[in-house]
């Protein structure tokens, strides 16, 4: 738990681990907070998780009614996964299969959330992980991106001074092809091992990593053009290219 002289904690939740790292005084405020978060990303996987039966999720494919506690957050849910369809031409979807699934974005957003509510308590300096997805607040911080073709090497390094900073990683490295075109249902012949993406806050970096990766060869025009992004790709041959944005990236 306490790290002098900030917070740390570890929670296990949506069939990954969430790390969080506070660098500041360990007030009060901050653990209550720490523990919230941590409250957040369960409850988060009680409402999203395809695979519990209660779940929102799978009351919808059964066209079953949501709890009134939730309807807001699946609202919202649900509206943002529609803008990032409608933002990345329908690269991004959610749905798979033929059956509702945010779990695209679900993640992402859930850690951006809970590293919004420990600012709100007064953090200044948040790193919150989920999976290898991460949310930055403050700085120095200092991220690393996995070598998808080397396991346990790393393949370039993210740094943020400042932020709020987002980065998150999409390819089939960790879970095999689990991202397919939506046009197509098929996996993207990209010839991408990873691509990541750099933004302000996750929930952005996630649908916009999954999505560009879904896009294949495009993906590298079409991140480039978009505002406020940066992107790191590894190529499945060992090569990387990368677009400018914010944060900075080294070998």
């Amino acid at each position: 738990m306490a790290e002098a002289p900030g917070l740390h904690s570890v929670v296990r939740t949506m069939g990954t681990v969430f790390s969080c790292t506070v660098r500041d005084a360990a007030t009060p405020a901050l653990r209550t907070a720490l523990d919230e978060a941590a409250a957040l990303l369960r409850h988060l996987d009680a409402v999203f998780s395809p695979f519990r039966a209660d779940s929102a999720v799978c009351r919808i494919r059964r066209g079953e009614s949501v709890p009134a506690a939730w309807e807001e957050e699946v609202r919202e849910v649900v509206a943002l996964c529609d803008e990032a369809g409608r933002r990345s031409d329908g690269y991004f979807s959610q749905r798979h299969s033929g059956v509702f699934d945010p779990t695209g974005l679900v993640k992402g957003w859930a850690v951006e959330r809970a590293a919004r509510l420990l600012r709100d308590a007064g953090a200044a300096h948040v790193c919150l992980n989920g999976g290898g997805d991460v949310q930055l607040h403050g700085g120095p911080w200092r991220v690393g991106i996995t070598d998808p073709l080397r396991p346990g090497k790393t393949v370039a390094v993210v740094t943020s001074d400042e932020g709020p900073l987002a980065i998150a990683t999409s390819g089939p490295a960790e879970r095999g092809h689990h991202i397919v075109d939506p046009r197509t249902g098929a996996p993207p012949r990209a010839g991408l091992a990873s691509l990541t993406v750099v933004a302000p806050g996750l929930t952005e970096a996630d649908t916009l990593a999954t999505a560009a990766y879904a896009r294949g060869p495009g993906a590298r025009a079409w991140l480039e053009a978009l505002p406020h992004v940066a992107a790191f790709a590894v190529t499945a041959d060992g090569e990387t290219w990368a677009t400018p944005g914010p944060g900075r990236s080294a070998p």
